[in-house]
């Protein structure tokens, strides 16, 4: 179970076993130096938690908005176990970062309602630069055991 504090699992603990879990990755190229960054530590926490690098597709798309296309189209093909969306949308002067962050999010949520397929939503919405560098190795990881935690318990169910 995650800690009370620091949203932890136990070493151990069966729910964060991804041995057997296929995971399809969709990254924004938007902001790439924070989605790679994204992109990186998840990786790293998948193979970490024991998916093997044959088990996880990672594609790229133009945008936060993209995303969800991307994710429909794997969650049509069966075999993917759980879903991660990375992204990086930054606040500027202009109404077009509350159009694509509620877009974005409401998107990927339906898909994985619609679709009964884990997504962690991993696509970042900060007021500026400084705030999504903070955040982006650490977001990364939790979208990967976001990931192998929900498609372990959806297994159960």
């Amino acid at each position: 179970m995650f800690g009370a504090d620091k949203g932890t699992v136990a070493a151990g603990d069966s729910r964060m076993n991804g041995k057997k879990l296929k995971i399809g990755i969709v990254q924004a190229r938007f902001n790439a130096n924070i989605t790679d960054a994204l992109a990186d530590a998840c990786k790293a926490e998948l193979l970490a938690l024991g998916v093997t690098e044959k088990n996880i597709t990672h594609i790229t798309v133009p945008g936060a908005l993209e995303v969800a296309v991307a994710l429909q189209a794997m969650a049509e093909k069966a075999g993917f176990d759980a879903l991660i969306a990375l992204g990086c949308i930054i606040r500027g002067e202009t109404y077009h970062f509350e159009l694509v962050a509620n877009e974005s999010g409401a998107a990927v949520t339906r898909i994985g309602l619609d679709y009964q397929i884990p997504i962690a939503n991993a696509v970042l919405t900060t007021e500026n630069l400084e705030q999504a560098v903070a955040r982006q190795v650490d977001k990364g990881r939790d979208a990967a055991r976001v990931a192998v935690e929900m498609a372990n318990l959806l297994e159960t169910i």
